[in-house]
């Protein structure tokens, strides 16, 4: 008779091998989890792109390239500015400059998470492509998905820095100004 771990397992397994096998009405669609949940990154990340275009589009400009005054500066409230390519600054509400931060924050994650999922579902054509080369091909996708790994957290890691710091100029905590306390 099987414990507790077992049945649950069994049910987990059974559960998962029914969503990944069939579709919506019980049709076979063909395809496994891996790849199902690498299309839904690739659509929700393209998804994200747009609204993030969008966004900038009635915005005016985003945050990364703007910069708050703060009371410290000799504002006699904090102030929220953008700029839209080289253009003269413009003010914009808190609101709007920490939406623009925060979803400037998500894209270089949105962006990996995207190129990841299409490299992992590139990954079999690629190592069966590259078994003659100096480097192979199983290699070369770990070396690759490190890189963008390393290189989309680091952008996002830098916008979150420069996001705290401007933020910490306001003369409030950044907690409050970013609506959190």
């Amino acid at each position: 008779m099987p414990g507790a771990a077992e049945t649950y397992t069994l049910s987990l397994s059974s559960s998962i091998s029914r969503w990944t096998d069939r579709g919506e009405l019980g049709i076979s669609n063909g395809m496994d989890a891996r790849t199902r949940v690498c299309v839904w990154i690739i659509a929700l990340g393209l998804a994200n792109f747009v609204v993030y275009t969008v966004g900038w589009a009635l915005i005016g400009g985003e945050s990364m390239n703007g910069y708050v005054v703060g009371v410290d500066d000799g504002a006699d409230a904090p102030q929220y500015w953008m700029r839209r390519g080289g253009v003269k600054p413009f003010e914009v509400t808190r609101r709007q400059w920490i939406y623009s931060a925060v979803h400037s924050i998500s894209m270089p994650l949105t962006v990996g998470a995207v190129v990841l999922s299409m490299l992992t579902l590139a990954k079999d054509r690629l190592i069966a492509s590259m078994h003659s080369t100096i480097v192979r091909g199983r290699m070369f996708i770990t070396v690759l998905a490190a890189g963008i790994g390393v290189l989309t957290v680091g952008l996002a890691a830098y916008f979150t820095w420069y996001t705290v710091t401007q933020l910490a100029r306001t003369g409030r905590s950044v907690a409050i100004a970013v609506g959190m306390a």
